[in-house]
């Protein structure tokens, strides 16, 4: 139990730098929910439910605005297709946890945690440390997430929009590039990217991402099979 306790520990510092954008972005969710005709539990019960920054602003707009229940649902999912993607990244070592692990531990699964985990496994990673790095760092997250949309819920529309905390959100995702980026396919991949879903931006229900996400990850593809000796 040492191990894995050292291996918790690990994980949670590792993700801590990346709180000080985290914290600014469950603030702008909480004070959605705050400052919507959405009921303030409910709004707030999609930290718990979803987990998902993006997905949660777009869920609770389109509740606000009287959207089908139909759209509201598929719009958040078609926002976290990229978990999917994720999931099929992080099976190679899952697949060494038991079945009940596999099945509960993804609901930790975002950005940060998906890319520091890829970052500290290798190949031949033990189970002690594939579990219990990724559940620090997935932990850290969510309860610190969870406290940042309450405050947001609290405080609601005293925040002063001089603050303009909506550029941290791009801070969170910027901050995943620097151990994701280590080699020049996957330098191609982000810029691409990148490129991408700026000119996707207008695109209806999120679906932007999910062109952006197929164009990185082809054009980092192409740039290994190029660059392979």
């Amino acid at each position: 139990m040492a191990l894995a306790g050292d291996r918790f520990k690990e994980g949670a510092l590792v993700v801590a730098p990346l709180l000080l954008g985290t914290v600014p972005f469950g603030l702008i969710v909480g004070v959605t929910v705050a400052s919507r005709d959405v009921d303030n539990l409910a709004g707030w019960a999609t930290s718990l439910i979803i987990f998902a920054g993006a997905a949660q602003l777009a869920l609770i707009d389109l509740v606000d605005t009287g959207a089908i229940a139909a759209v509201a649902i598929a719009t958040p999912l078609v926002i976290n297709l990229r978990m999917a993607m994720y999931s099929a990244a992080l099976a190679t070592h899952f697949r060494k946890l038991s079945v009940v692990d596999r099945l509960w531990m993804p609901y930790l699964l975002t950005d940060q945690s998906f890319v520091m985990s890829m970052a500290r496994y290798r190949p031949d990673e033990d189970r002690v440390t594939i579990k219990w790095f990724y559940l620090g760092a997935g932990t850290m997250l969510w309860s610190t997430w969870l406290l940042a949309t309450t405050a947001g819920v609290v405080v609601g529309a005293e925040v002063p929009a001089a603050w303009s905390l909506d550029f941290t959100i791009a801070l969170v995702f910027l901050a995943l590039l620097v151990p994701a980026v280590a080699t020049r396919p996957a330098l191609v991949a982000a810029l691409v990217g990148g490129a991408v879903a700026v000119m996707s931006l207008d695109m209806p229900n999120g679906t932007g991402i999910i062109v952006a996400t197929v164009a990185g990850v082809g054009a980092g593809s192409i740039a290994d099979w190029r660059l392979s000796p």
